[in-house]
């Protein structure tokens, strides 16, 4: 068992023509993933990477039993590939692309809701369970197999930390990017039970960032619903007050989700807190009691 995606996963990659999602597709597939099916309207009967492309999600469901779906299609178009993959009967969808206007994914958010889809994005690297299936862009050489699940909002730091926690020994049972913009499909606390109940993971890192209020319920789920240990590592605490840093949702407003905030929180809810993100593996062998050395 793993979190969200296994050796079951199927994955129809819409915008497989485009370069990155040509690219993704060859780094999905060496991963191990089951790319099934690509989509792009009006290439129908081709193949990229050996991977054939259809017109519609619609169709690559019903002739491949697709899924899950991998969005790199531009922002503008963005919202009608999503609703297309939940029409069609996907159930995952993980969203790539970067600038999409905040009332289209507010639109994306319900209506995938309401039909029992989870997105994950927008504008995150995706999720990855080493060995068994990646579905995103994270790099497939930071991944170890292991019992560490990683919950992350920010994409490179992602990549830092599980590629830190490999180093120092340990693996990762699932990776989980969510994307750092105002309104994404998963938060926090949607993905905190999913680790929790899952019996690969024995220890949970949580990576934030200043800006909203995820932390703070993130740290108010650990407290109340949480039995695994938790490390924390929460990006901006030299920003400047007023100033927004990196992702679109890394805005402090009127004194709240600042750094010193998100941590007080965490703490008080039994986080372990890394003051610098190379300190989490340590951390984490030391939670786990691990022997691995570096």
């Amino acid at each position: 068992m793993t979190v969200l995606v296994d050796s079951g996963t199927k994955v129809v990659v819409q915008g497989i023509t485009g370069h990155q999602g040509t690219v993704h597709t060859v780094n999905m597939k060496a991963f191990g993933t089951a790319v099934v099916a690509g989509v792009t309207p009006g290439k129908g009967g081709s193949q990229v990477e050996g991977v054939p492309v259809f017109d519609s999600v619609d169709d690559a469901v019903r002739r491949t039993g697709a899924n899950a779906s991998c969005i790199f299609v531009p922002a503008p178009f963005a919202k009608d590939a999503l609703l297309e993959a939940v029409d069609a009967g996907i159930r995952l969808a993980v969203v790539v692309t970067e600038h999409i206007p905040f009332h289209d994914m507010l639109v994306m958010y319900h209506y995938a809701r309401s039909r029992g889809a989870r997105i994950i994005g927008p504008n995150c690297p995706g999720i990855g369970a080493p060995g068994k299936s990646k579905v995103g862009i994270i790099p497939n050489v930071v991944f170890r197999p292991g019992r560490v699940g990683v919950i992350s909002r920010s994409g490179t730091l992602t990549y830092e930390i599980v590629n830190g926690i490999k180093e120092r020994g340990l693996g990762q049972s699932t990776c989980l990017g969510l994307g750092g913009d105002p309104v994404v499909g998963t938060s926090f606390v949607d993905a905190l039970p999913l680790f929790e109940a899952d019996p690969e993971t024995d220890l949970v890192v949580l990576v934030g960032e200043i800006g909203g209020t995820a932390e703070e319920d993130a740290a108010e789920y650990i407290q109340r619903h949480v039995s695994k240990p938790v490390v924390a590592y929460v990006a901006g605490r030299s920003a400047p007050p007023g100033k927004r840093m990196g992702h679109a949702g890394a805005i402090i407003a009127r004194g709240k989700g600042t750094a010193e905030s998100k941590l007080t929180a965490l703490r008080n809810a039994g986080a372990q807190v890394a003051d610098f993100p190379y300190e989490i593996p340590d951390l984490v062998a030391a939670r786990l009691g691990a022997s691995a050395s570096r």
